[in-house]
């Protein structure tokens, strides 16, 4: 059921690969709820997803932009801005990538120059978009910024190697960010924090089966879905989140505060 919360408004969503990514489904969710969308992912991204489909459904022009360089970034903003006729209310950060991770490289034998990249890819981005769209006025007063993160980045998960790192410094991007954008233009930014959800970059994460498993079994509510996900994003994208900011908000069935669930103690004592 949709109640019109994004009506009249206008966003960017970052990341959008297949059917599987939250930012597919929270760019489904938004159009439902009556916003207008502009898609945007990194060049190979764009031969490799469906992400033509997705546009044609909720009827979103598709903008490329690798969200490593600062040009392509401010062309992003600029057609985006030309294509709605004034700024964007919404901005969605989607976007992690550990070639560690790809590689099978454990942590302490990290390769440094693709720690560089995912750093840049998935942290310093959200940097770099934040600081364009604020030189171009980019998003409205009173607008919203959410990115996606993990509690791995406050606490040790094995395997997930250096993308905890970048999802640390991605959190105080967001909370520092969130100061100056904050006091500049009353732009809210916050972090979301899902549960560990089967989409395609999750899913790369070695051992992945096997930890979503207990995940549920250590979550009062179960993991949160993705399409779940959309709809919280859609409540910080809404007017009715205006006083919310520079916070890092668990979306995880309530994993994050639970110290062991009784399913998970009779689990160890089979």
């Amino acid at each position: 059921m949709a109640y019109n919360l994004l009506k009249g408004k206008k966003g960017i969503i970052f990341g959008a690969l297949d059917e599987n990514s939250i930012a597919w489904k929270t760019a489904q969710h938004c159009y439902a709820e009556g916003a207008q969308i502009v898609l945007t992912n990194a060049p190979i991204a764009l031969r490799m997803g469906a992400i033509n489909q997705l546009a044609e459904e909720i009827k979103a022009p598709v903008i490329p932009a690798d969200v490593t360089v600062a040009a392509d970034i401010e062309n992003l903003f600029t057609q985006a801005m030309e294509h709605f006729g004034g700024p964007v209310d919404f901005v969605l950060h989607s976007i992690g990538m550990s070639i560690n991770v790809r590689k099978g490289i454990p942590y302490y034998e990290n390769n440094y120059e693709f720690t560089h990249k995912g750093f840049d890819i998935s942290a310093l981005s959200l940097h770099r978009v934040l600081q364009t769209a604020m030189k171009l006025d980019a998003i409205s007063e009173w607008g919203s910024v959410v990115a996606l993160t993990y509690i791995a980045a406050q606490r040790v998960f094995p395997d997930y190697n250096d993308m905890s790192d970048n999802k640390a410094v991605l959190e105080s991007i967001a909370r520092n960010f969130g100061y100056y954008y904050g006091t500049k233009k009353k732009v809210r930014i916050n972090t979301v924090s899902q549960s560990p959800t089967r989409t395609t970059a999750g899913s790369g994460v070695k051992g992945f089966d096997g930890f979503i498993n207990y995940a549920e079994k250590m979550s009062p509510l179960g993991n949160a879905s993705a399409d779940e996900c959309a709809d919280y994003c859609v409540t910080l994208f809404s007017d009715l989140t205006k006083m919310v900011t520079m916070q890092n908000l668990f979306h995880d069935g309530g994993f994050s505060f639970t110290g062991v669930t009784q399913a998970v103690i009779e689990q160890m004592e089979k």
